[in-house]
Order: structure tokens, then sequence, then C-alpha cells
């Protein structure tokens, strides 16, 4: 995961994908988010500079004080791309050249117990690709 480990939203089709590359029953939980404004949540639209040096510090173990990191998450190939960069076998004008046309997913990861106090369980599912 992108913004260190915690409790990860992400989008459903991502969720199904993962959900059945394991062994067992590809089991979703369903929830519903209602944003809490007064919490410190840190937003990021797209990938960026500030995306990249925010991910590259908690790849590197670094903690943080947001509540809420929402934005874009790397898949693999981006995840091999940034560790080359926090490995110095990139440079930053390298990384850009070979993430350009890279399409992240989104995710939303709660940090904080009055983060995950935004979330309300729905259901369980079992859900096959």
């Amino acid at each position: 995961m992108s913004y260190n480990l915690k409790y990860y939203w992400i989008a459903l089709r991502q969720a199904i994908r993962w959900a059945n590359r394991g062994i067992g029953e590809p089991i979703i939980n369903f929830y519903e988010y209602e944003p809490n404004e007064s919490l410190n949540i840190l937003k990021f639209p797209e990938i960026s500079d500030e995306w990249l040096d925010f991910i590259a510090k908690c790849r590197s173990g670094a903690t943080h004080n947001y509540d809420i990191v929402e934005g874009p998450m790397a898949n693999d190939t981006v995840w091999n791309y940034v560790n080359d960069f926090l490995a110095g076998r990139i440079n930053r004008k390298q990384f850009w050249a070979l993430a350009e046309f890279k399409y992240p997913t989104h995710q939303i990861s709660f940090h904080t117990l009055s983060a995950l106090n935004c979330l309300k369980f729905v259901k369980s599912e079992v859900i096959y690709d």
C-alpha cells in the first residue's frame, strides 16, 4: 500500500481482482464512508512530485500525522519504479518518463480511530470475477 500500513478502502473493481487472486472464497466487505472534514486529511488528486515524495517517505518507514490519506495507489509496475527511485537506480525525471502512461487506481487510507469512525459496515459478500 502506498500510504503506510493501516486500513484501506479501494474501488470495487480493484477489490474483486485482489480477492480473487488468493486461495479460498473471495470475500469483500462493503462500507459506507461519511467524510468528516474536521479530520486531518491529505488528498492527492493525481500522481505528482508531492505524491511521489510522500509515498517514498512512507515506503522508507516514515510516519505521518494524517487521519486520512486519499489519492492514487501505485500498481505493481509503478511500485517497481518507486523502488528504483528510492534505490537511486533512476532519478525523478526518469521516474516520470516511466510512469507517465501508468494509471494508478484510487485509494483512501484510514490511520486513526477517528478516521475509522467515518466508516459504517454494510455487508460482506463472496464475489467471483
